[in-house]
């Protein structure tokens, strides 16, 4: 099933923001707020300030809840996102995006523009009955969080970096295995 790109964008942009708990913390200052924003493509006004850090460091483990996987927990948290950031859906068009949906302001709080498109989309997903896509890597030791988007919904890993670690343990457990004695 294929989403609207903006749909795509906000749950991957939630996974990633949620990503950047750690360890190491992600969003340990200023900077690295202004790397993460360039590099989601976030629009709208930017404090740059600590109140902004903090604000947006206390969102990840809020967020961190949509990847439940209980449908009624997810849903809850949706309502709740939707609600306090007073969404607002409308159509708008910039950059080279066509008309995609907002429903925050662009001098809403970052904190605020992220939760809202976050829930927005993970609403998406939840009216398509396609809320397993949220998954968490299926590395044992990492406990970092994916959108799966592929058609076969096939994708078990958070980067290549996970799956290539344990696709070596397995080739290693294989090769011990295999060998006499």
């Amino acid at each position: 099933m294929a989403f609207a790109h903006d749909t795509e964008a906000g749950l991957s942009a939630a996974a990633a923001l949620v990503n950047t708990l750690g360890p190491p913390d992600g969003l340990a200052d200023l900077p690295a707020l202004a790397a993460f924003v360039a590099a989601e493509g976030w629009t709208g006004r930017l404090r740059a300030d600590d109140e902004e850090l903090a604000g947006v460091r206390a969102l990840r483990p809020v967020l961190r809840g949509l990847w439940s996987g209980d449908e009624d927990q997810v849903v809850a948290l949706v309502n709740r996102l939707l609600r306090e950031g007073r969404a607002l859906p409308q159509l708008v068009r910039h950059d080279d995006w066509g008309y995609h949906v907002h429903a925050t302001s662009d001098d809403a709080p970052l904190e605020i523009r992220m939760a809202v498109e976050a829930a927005t989309a993970v609403a998406d997903l939840v009216r398509a009955g396609e809320l397993s896509r949220l998954r968490t890597c299926a590395r044992p030791d990492c406990a970092d969080v994916l959108v799966d988007l592929t058609r076969n919904r096939s994708r078990r890993f958070c980067d290549e970096t996970c799956a290539n670690r344990e696709h070596v343990a397995a080739y290693r457990a294989r090769s011990a295995a295999s060998r006499p004695g």
